[in-house]
């Protein structure tokens, strides 16, 4: 908890508001702008020694009930809610929904990634876009089924989605995609498609339900992922993700080391392309 920050922030978003802003009728001239303390402490139902006391850097370690109460009664942005959460030390709320729009800027980085694979995946694990590089990869998912679009259920349910992967790597990669769920699921437990999902695939994969079970949890990180492609063979590829900015999509991108041969295998599927090398 930076309680100095803490208390800067709280006294300058009380200060840009006046009553108006927040129901209350304007009173007698004041002489600061802004709310007075026990304005705010009203609004957020709390006493207004706390609060005080959290303006001038003394107060305890408020809870989260609390600092949602506080950003209701100051008029606090999402952004502003997330960093007022971040200065009391908390992880903040994840409560906006996940979307299937692909930001135009992050598609313009995808199309400029022209010699590796790359594609953009939701945190429930929806292939939302890809280059040509992804495609002639994984196979493009445009011409599959919409459920197939999601990376854990083809995996647990196509046995011919596991043959991308040498056989001594499927049992980690079944690993990683439940835990990544998992880890989705606790950030957003009122996402009925990611609970959906879950049910649906406990229903149908003996493997996914036995592996949920042992509620390992780990979100997707940098990686190194060999591929089994049908022409140019064995791939050893660098995996890098980044985040969007609400961290419910990722870019992921896959790179082999420059002399490795690897690198030339991957050189060689940037030529052939998707000539009818789709997976699956």
């Amino acid at each position: 908890m930076d309680r100095t920050e803490l208390a800067d922030f709280l006294r300058h978003c009380r200060a840009r508001l006046v009553p108006a802003d927040v129901g209350l009728s304007q009173s007698a001239r004041r002489r600061t702008p802004g709310l007075r303390r026990e304005e705010v402490a009203q609004l957020a139902g709390m006493s207004t020694d706390h609060y005080t006391r959290l303006e001038q850097a003394r107060g305890s370690r408020p809870s989260r009930q609390m600092l949602a109460a506080v950003a209701r009664a100051l008029r606090l942005t999402g952004d502003e809610r997330d960093h007022l959460f971040h200065l009391a030390g908390e992880e903040p709320p994840r409560d906006r929904p996940a979307t299937e729009h692909v930001r135009p800027g992050l598609l313009l980085v995808l199309d400029r990634l022209t010699d590796i694979p790359a594609q953009v995946v939701s945190d429930r694990g929806d292939i939302l876009a890809q280059n040509a590089m992804a495609k002639a990869l994984h196979g493009d998912v445009s011409a599959r089924p919409e459920a197939e679009h999601n990376v854990a259920w083809r995996y647990f349910t196509d046995p011919s989605a596991r043959e991308l992967f040498p056989a001594e790597d499927r049992d980690r990669a079944a690993r990683v995609a439940v835990a990544d769920l998992r880890a989705t699921l606790a950030r957003r437990p009122d996402d009925a498609r990611l609970a959906g999902l879950v049910r649906r695939l406990r229903a149908r994969s003996e493997e996914f339900s036995a592996l949920w079970d042992t509620h390992d949890v780990a979100v997707r990180r940098a990686d190194v992922k060999r591929f089994l492609h049908p022409v140019v063979g064995l791939l050893e590829l660098d995996c890098e993700v980044l985040l969007s900015p609400e961290h419910d999509q990722r870019l992921v991108a896959y790179t082999a080391r420059p002399g490795s041969e690897s690198y030339e295998r991957l050189e060689l599927l940037r030529v052939v392309g998707i000539q009818d090398l789709t997976i699956g």
